[in-house]
């Protein structure tokens, strides 16, 4: 396993520039099977997940080009399976299952793996296909979903699933008749997901908002050139560094219409921000404030920021809650930040967080991607040099990560074993 190596205790200063969103290119990606040409997504982050994505789809027969920030996809289909050899890798490959569905009216996808977080159910997933029309079973470990004829249907979501608006969207593209999907997610990745859709050929309208409208067309779709938005989650990561090491740095390309509820979270802790169009700037300004934090879906405050802003409420005086209203076991990396000194109680989905004056070094493994970020940032402001094991987490959807703190003055080093 690789380590990372931090001396702690530094401010980092400088600007950094976001890469594509991670929870969006693979869509993208998967999305691409609804056309037979080629479709190419710019500004894409080469990392772990992305790579892991297009061996998925070169499995079911396409050819996927990957250099310099762009992924291009050749969207052959000679299979109609994603093995679990891939798809426990990585939760996204679920993501196949409605273009695969649409495109060739069978999909065999293995049961999908990723961070374990807690729980993700798929059952929302698998309501809206077979809504539409589908014939859905479990066969040999796979989920297998089977429809020649979808036909559009009102699909009503408990909760507001990203990824079951996305397969269900998806899907619904060649539906005769209309899809309405209710309680839709409003995440900034689903709206980039509809404008590649869009750009395709397909009809959509109401991303971005809790009820969207898909009117079927005729198959396929045709291939498109498509930049991905920026990733909200890494600009988070980077902008609550310069805060937590008592530093200032500016994100490049940072969208702070996709943060909002976070940039206003950590102004009230009394952080500095600054916005502009060219990207967002945060840093230390004064003693910081305790506050009170609660995940929800978009527009609320995102999961894939709670370990980092843990992270940060650790040394901030006085007694912080941060609930957990997402995932049911996204506390894990919580005992990694104990090892360095924080003071923090878990109780169910809340952690009550008591702020210490320091943090001081010792060597944590990082338990999920987001978690593993977390730590990182835990240690560059810690005192000493402590080491971070384990950080294949972070590959899976960070990239460059220790270059562009390195870049901002972090003494960081990775190792490779």
């Amino acid at each position: 396993m690789s380590k990372i190596f931090i001396q702690g205790g530094i401010p980092l200063t400088g600007k950094v520039e976001v890469s594509g969103a991670k929870n969006s290119v693979l869509k993208l990606m998967a999305a691409s099977l609804l056309s037979q040409e080629k479709c190419v997504i710019k500004k894409a982050p080469l990392i772990r997940d992305v790579k892991v994505m297009g061996e998925v789809l070169e499995y079911l027969g396409a050819k996927v080009l990957m250099s310099n920030g762009r992924v291009e996809v050749i969207p052959i289909v000679r299979r109609k399976e994603a093995p679990y050899k891939l798809v426990s890798q990585m939760r996204a490959s679920l993501q196949v299952l409605g273009p695969l569905l649409a495109r060739v009216g069978e999909a065999w996808v293995a049961r999908p793996g990723g961070c374990k977080i807690g729980r993700r159910k798929i059952d929302l997933h698998l309501k809206g296909l077979s809504l539409l029309g589908a014939d859905i079973s479990f066969q040999k470990g796979y989920i297998v979903a089977r429809g020649k004829k979808l036909r559009g249907a009102r699909v009503f979501l408990d909760y507001p699933s990203v990824g079951a608006t996305e397969n269900i969207m998806m899907a619904s593209v060649f539906a005769k008749g209309k899809t309405v999907i209710e309680n839709a997610a409003r995440e900034p990745e689903i709206v980039d997901l509809a404008n590649f859709l869009k750009k395709m050929g397909a009809r959509i309208e109401g991303e971005g908002s809790s009820t969207i409208e898909i009117k079927g067309v005729e198959a396929p779709l045709k291939g498109v050139s498509h930049e991905v938005i920026p990733d909200r989650i890494e600009a988070g990561t980077f902008l609550i560094a310069g805060v937590v090491t008592r530093g200032e740095i500016f994100v490049k390309g940072a969208n702070a219409q996709h943060l909002e509820m976070f940039l206003l979270k950590i102004e009230e802790m009394g952080a500095f921000v600054k916005l502009s169009k060219r990207g967002i700037k945060a840093g230390f300004k004064s003693d910081l404030r305790p506050i009170d934090i609660a995940t929800l879906p978009y527009p609320g405050f995102p999961t894939d920021l709670q370990p980092q802003i843990t992270s940060l409420l650790t040394l901030v005086k006085g007694t912080s809650v941060v609930t957990e209203n997402v995932f049911d076991n996204r506390f894990l990396y919580v005992e990694e930040l104990l090892r360095l000194g924080a003071d923090i109680e878990v109780e169910g989905k809340h952690a009550i967080i008591k702020g210490v004056e320091k943090l001081s070094e010792a060597p944590v493994r990082a338990t999920d991607l987001r978690g593993g970020a977390a730590l990182v940032l835990a240690c560059l402001a810690a005192e000493g040099k402590s080491e971070v094991e384990e950080v294949e987490h972070i590959d899976r959807g960070y990239e460059d990560f220790v270059k562009k703190f390195q870049a901002l003055g972090a003494s960081i080093q990775r190792e490779e074993s």
